[in-house]
């Protein structure tokens, strides 16, 4: 009597899947090579004395209102080496430069009337490529960190004053010390002895007359 098997037996050898997961072992070399790039944000010779997240506003005069001017992180960037300190904010997305100035000693600082979370200042901003007038109103998150912004402001404005007075100082010591050296050269000179200029006589004599030659007088007059 023949036997038969099931016909399932046979399909399941016959229609046994690939592995999903199989390494064919082929490599794909990619079609772009991406190089490595330096980026450089020019701030690469400050040190931050400060860093707060905070929204900017900007005072239209035309159109008589304020202006959102981005939200993102503001900075106060102390030069290594000239100590000079800047006012740098950056939006959070895009990193578009918001504000861009110098804190000069001429500025300050005040709390916006009505909200004790922000503060305005005017400056000469440089954001957009070339120096513009600029009324700024910047908002904080919490009454503390619109406090620490603005007690910060005044100390380096403060401080640029007594730089350049320090620095005037400076200008002015050794402008004195140059005129002081100036004058000592020029009575070192003035006393120097002088050699006294020897008198040459000079004595006129008549020529002799030559031998065989008489004087000649003048003849008494008839």
């Amino acid at each position: 009597m023949a036997t038969t098997e099931p016909a399932h037996e046979h399909r399941e050898d016959e229609e046994a899947p690939a592995g999903e997961d199989e390494d064919t072992g082929a490599q794909v070399a990619p079609i772009v090579r991406l190089e490595e790039v330096s980026v450089t944000t020019g701030e690469e010779d400050e040190d931050a004395i400060l860093d707060s997240k905070a929204k900017l506003y900007r005072f239209d005069k035309e159109g008589n209102q304020w202006k959102e001017r981005g939200a993102g992180s503001v900075k106060f960037l102390k030069h290594k080496e000239s100590e000079k300190v800047r006012l740098v904010m950056r939006q959070s997305k895009t990193l578009k430069i918001c504000a861009n100035h110098l804190i000069l000693p001429t500025m300050s600082v005040q709390e916006h009337a009505g909200n004790d979370k922000s503060c305005v200042w005017h400056a000469r901003d440089f954001a957009d490529g070339e120096l513009k007038d600029e009324l700024f109103c910047i908002r904080f998150a919490s009454v503390e960190n619109c406090k620490n912004f603005m007690e910060m402001f005044q100390e380096v404005a403060e401080s640029q004053q007594k730089k350049e007075e320090n620095e005037d100082a400076k200008a002015t010591a050794g402008l004195l010390d140059k005129l002081t050296v100036e004058e000592k050269k020029t009575e070192d000179k003035s006393g120097e002895d002088v050699p006294a200029s020897k008198e040459v006589s000079k004595t006129v004599t008549e020529p002799a007359p030559a031998d065989g030659e008489k004087k000649s007088e003048p003849s008494p007059s008839a």
